[in-house]
């Protein structure tokens, strides 16, 4: 858009030496407006720099104390609620300690736009034409803020860097690391959890706060537009739970499982659910003149986007992780730059085409883990491990750290009591309603049953966190979407401090038994207790899936039939015939298991009772094994697994 704004008129130049001082007037004061350009862009450096290292003290500081706390053993505060009250600290500093300031001068110009507001400006000053980009819409009562203090201003990050760099090594990470022998055999309810959960939490909460809006529309606490698809839309982005604080006092204590998994699987598959179910009611549009109406085949067109989004998400993020297979492990550093760079573009890839990059990531981290980690050279596995453990804690506690630093810093926060309150009553009941009932159906047809004290523990740990705090900052353009946004910041640092704080307690309340003290019982316990659609498809990805994408499993010539031979031979690799050789060594593996020993031949795992077990296979699902080969022996010893 190009528009003009009305300036004084020059003076006329008079005839002779007058008309030469004025010209050589206006050259000065040309120079002396580059000079202060350059003097605005040298500030601008030095407050970019200033704002960084803020933030890296504030890392560097939380860093220190966590050390402290581990050492002193305190569990009360988690990292993540630490970084958040050093980011609370920050804030207040900036936004009352340290004197307003301003080198800009942001006078309103008198110019006026037919067309509303564009996302670039021309404006054209005394014939010299300037670009400006929209940053988004200011409170008439924030305005002075803006003015007096350009750090606040400055300390507010793009929405789009959460999504694009800091939020892809946190999913992808879940998804790398993911203790999968758990997960996979307590699937069925995890995907139940993460699916229908979400969505009767998001549908429930997004009702309540509809009828929480009509109340304060009643008493006139309502001074902007928010609609019942606004609902909605804050049901679906406060349904992202986040319990990274329980789950970390959930390892170090060694707690349950299977616990462990049904809570770590729910937060990971309900993000990607949350962030397609909130896209897919964006999309929500009915004809007619009223957009907010109930429309019936708009309503289906929202599922069908839904059900788009995240298949073809789930297909482009597994399809990347199959295909990450390179022959650089002479190279180290090759290989593990060209695994980062592939993983990160799943992310990117998924976001241009137009699906979510959360569900994409999360899907290749996992797919990775299961594949191509098996391919990787000895040195390579260690550095991705420990270079995606080390991106996602700094990129999680650097967005916690931002979230108390934004309750200072964002201008255009709105504080609602009504809304707050009806908010944190919604989340509850939303949370229970998810929980009970459908713990009450899986149990029907599980045989480990979810005991009443795993349900309760559940609802206590329905923490938000990164990915609601995510969703809420990426759009804060409308009435709605900022007391959202203030709300959500108020919930996590609810939830973070009050129920991660109190997670230590409430299992010894629950009386919840940890894995060291149900050691015993566990070992009487046979492990095919798994699902029988989970056993035929591993026997498939074992048999057939695994000899192909990776040098693991039996050569395919031993599982296709005799008439696929050719096929057979091109797609095993020489590695694959190797292994399979070592295997067949007279000498037999001996695998120390968690509960029993197990001597294996082949595939066929014998305990030391004499009775077969599945062991062996659902052991590949725990890639977190340390294996030390010695004169055609392999001594397997499970390692703890710390995520």
């Amino acid at each position: 858009a190009d528009t003009s704004c009305e300036q004084l008129p020059p003076p006329l130049p008079q005839p002779g030496f007058s008309c030469a001082v004025v010209t050589g007037m206006r050259a000065e004061d040309f120079a002396m407006e580059e000079l202060a350009t350059e003097k605005e862009a040298e500030e601008s450096h030095r407050q970019d720099s200033f704002n960084m290292l803020t933030f890296i003290l504030l890392l560097t500081l939380t860093i220190l104390t966590i050390w402290l706390f581990k050492h002193r053993r305190v569990r009360f505060l988690h990292e993540t609620g630490l970084a958040m009250i050093y980011g609370l600290l920050v804030g207040v500093i900036l936004r009352y300690g340290i004197p307003a300031n301003s080198y800009h001068n942001k006078t309103p110009a008198s110019c006026s736009l037919r067309e509303g507001p564009t996302s670039t400006l021309l404006l054209n000053v005394s014939g010299k034409f300037f670009e400006y980009t929209l940053k988004g819409e200011i409170n008439s009562r924030e305005i002075h803020n803006v003015e007096q203090n350009d750090m606040l201003r400055k300390v507010t990050f793009d929405p789009e860097v959460f999504f694009n760099i800091l939020l892809p090594p946190i999913i992808f990470h879940a998804g790398y690391s993911l203790k999968k022998r758990h997960f996979f055999r307590n699937l069925g309810s995890i995907i139940t959890y993460a699916f229908l959960g979400t969505a009767v939490s998001c549908f429930v909460i997004g009702n309540l706060m509809y009828g929480v809006v009509k109340l304060m529309q009643a008493v006139g606490q309502l001074t902007g537009k928010f609609y019942y698809t606004d609902c909605l839309f804050f049901g679906a982005i406060i349904s992202a739970t986040d319990p990274v604080t329980v789950l970390a006092i959930f390892n170090e204590l060694h707690a349950d499982g299977d616990l462990y998994a049904l809570l770590f699987g729910e937060s990971v598959m309900n993000d990607a659910v949350a962030i397609v179910l909130s896209s897919s009611i964006v999309a929500y549009q009915p004809a007619g003149a009223n957009t907010h109406q109930f429309d019936a085949s708009a309503f289906f067109k929202s599922v069908g986007v839904f059900l788009g989004i995240f298949s073809g998400s789930f297909v482009m993020g597994a399809a990347t992780g199959v295909v990450t297979f390179t022959k650089l492990h002479c190279f180290p550093l090759l290989e593990t730059a060209l695994f980062f760079l592939m993983s990160w573009s799943t992310f990117l890839l998924a976001e241009a085409c137009g699906f979510t990059g959360v569900v994409a990531v999360l899907f290749c981290g996992i797919t990775q883990a299961h594949y191509t980690y098996n391919n990787l050279s000895e040195e390579s596995t260690k550095r991705t491990k420990q270079l995606f453990e080390v991106l996602h804690f700094l990129a999680e506690n650097f967005i916690f750290s931002y979230m108390g630093l934004a309750l200072f810093t964002f201008q255009n926060h709105i504080f609602s009591p009504i809304f707050i309150i009806g908010a944190f009553i919604a989340i509850f009941i939303g949370r229970a309603l998810n929980i009970y009932p459908l713990s009450f159906l899986l149990n029907l047809g599980r045989r480990h049953k979810i005991k009443g004290n795993f349900q309760h523990m559940m609802m206590f740990a329905g923490l938000r966190g990164a990915m609601a705090f995510a969703l809420a900052i990426r759009d804060t353009a409308t009435y709605a979407r900022q007391m959202m946004f203030t709300t959500t910041l108020l919930i996590v640092f609810f939830t973070v401090w009050v129920f991660g704080g109190g997670t230590t307690p409430m299992l010894s309340w629950l009386h919840i038994r940890l894995e060291n003290q149900s050691a015993a019982e566990g070992q009487s316990k046979t492990k095919q207790e798994s699902a029988w659609l989970f056993r035929l498809w591993y026997t498939f990805d074992h048999n057939y899936l695994k000899p192909i994408l990776t040098h693991s499993g039996p050569p395919l010539t031993s599982t296709l039939p005799s008439y696929c031979g050719p096929l057979a031979s091109c797609l095993t690799t020489p590695r694959a015939y190797e292994n399979h050789e070592q295997l067949r060594d007279p000498d037999s593996d001996l695998i120390r298991g968690d509960a029993d020993l197990t001597f294996t031949f082949g595939d066929t795992a014998i305990t030391a009772n004499g009775a077969t077990s599945e062991e062996a296979l659902e052991r590949e699902l725990d890639s977190r094994e340390q294996e030390l080969l010695s004169r055609g022996t392999r001594l397997v010893f499970p390692i703890e697994d710390h995520i």
